[in-house]
């Protein structure tokens, strides 16, 4: 199962491979194991209010979601050894690669949708909280 991540306000491909981190393990390694994100890649972590790059290797961009999908924090070219702090309503959060917020225009307030593709047929849907 592959995810797209697309920002209904613009209509950019925000991401065309989103892996997600929604164990306790999965959300503890989260980009540790990684050396970069390619174009078109990211990670959703969920639940997850905030964030910090400790010991990564590089920088990466980030949004944070609320339950509807909504951008409710953006941070542009997050260095490594930094932290954000939890946003309030923050459900998930979508980590990229760095300047790719910049480059698809994404902003507070816009909303993200995920497509699920299974089998070859795309089915869109708003984002929801795994439990």
């Amino acid at each position: 199962m592959a995810l797209v991540a697309r920002n209904l306000d613009t209509g950019a491909v925000i991401a065309h491979h989103v892996s997600v981190a929604a164990t306790r393990s999965a959300r503890r390694t989260g980009l540790l194991n990684h050396t970069s994100l390619s174009e078109g890649e990211a990670l959703w972590i969920l639940p997850c209010r905030g964030v910090h790059t400790f010991q990564m290797r590089f920088a990466i961009d980030l949004i944070a979601l609320d339950e509807s999908g909504v951008v409710v924090d953006r941070v542009s070219n997050l260095k490594p050894w930094r932290v954000r702090l939890p946003r309030r309503g923050t459900s998930g959060v979508l980590e990229l690669p760095a300047g790719w917020l910049d480059r698809t225009g994404t902003a507070l307030g816009h909303r993200i949708e995920f497509s699920v593709h299974q089998g070859g047929a795309p089915r869109s849907r708003v984002l929801e909280t795994a439990a």
